[in-house]
């Protein structure tokens, strides 16, 4: 039966005091952090940036799914901050760079796309933010609402929403210390990232909507990810209420 996978998952994936194995961490095959498309033309974001006198009780009480959305663009500003407050650096040392959601180990495995539909000074298409950089990559170009819409369960609302942030884990950073349990934590990881991005597109004026039911494949040939190393797991409709 199709629910035995998910219940096998759960299962092989569980500490047990009795089942566990040594495991020592091979410190110079880490893999990085990091993802890059060193030839991607690149689009600097202004600083991010919340409008004063914000109350986060008042911002947690207004959060909701937000399905219906207006014409208007959503600014680079705004998506610039959107992209810090889920995903981005927050605060630099010597030695480690800490980001504004939690991640098991500090692995990072998560990797954030955009759709753009409608937003100010950014030509659509598909982009990559590099966290380090906190600038936008273009990987394609064109109107591709209608394709991750179609990814998407066919909901059209990823058309017409003026962006939608596209989640995938690079599983082998979680892995290479958490094993098979690293494939909890990356959707722990993920689900991090989208709660503080449902907070702030609040706290900007803008609304979202969660998506999890995606065509895995579809998605990832949209991404151009392999589905294997990397693969989708989840994405947010962004964009101004209606």
């Amino acid at each position: 039966m199709t629910d035995e996978y998910g219940r096998q998952f759960q299962d092989r994936s569980k500490y047990d005091r009795d089942r566990m194995e040594p495991h020592f961490l091979d410190w110079d095959n880490q893999p990085s952090v990091y993802k890059d498309y060193p030839d991607a033309p690149e689009t600097q974001l202004p600083p991010s940036a919340f409008p004063g006198g914000i109350d986060l009780k008042e911002v947690i009480s207004r959060r909701r799914s937000v399905r219906t959305f207006s014409k208007k663009a959503v600014t680079l500003a705004q998506l610039s901050t959107l992209l810090w407050a889920s995903a981005g650096i927050t605060k630099r040392t010597a030695n480690f760079e800490y980001r504004a959601a939690p991640s098991a180990g500090a692995l990072y495995p998560i990797e954030t796309y955009l759709v753009a539909n409608n937003v100010e000074g950014l030509e659509p298409g598909l982009y990559h933010y590099p966290v380090r950089k906190h600038v936008l990559l273009q990987l394609r170009k064109g109107e591709l609402g209608m394709a991750a819409a179609a990814a998407s369960l066919d909901q059209d609302i990823a058309a017409k929403c003026a962006v939608d942030f596209i989640w995938t884990a690079v599983f082998q950073r979680s892995a290479w210390k958490y094993r098979q349990r690293a494939f909890r934590y990356v959707y722990l990881d993920c689900g991090h990232i989208a709660g503080q991005l449902s907070l702030a597109a609040v706290a900007l004026g803008l609304g979202s909507c969660n998506i999890a039911a995606i065509y895995d494949g579809e998605m990832n040939a949209l991404l151009g990810v392999d589905g294997d190393e990397e693969s989708v797991l989840y994405m947010c409709c962004v964009g101004v209420p209606r």
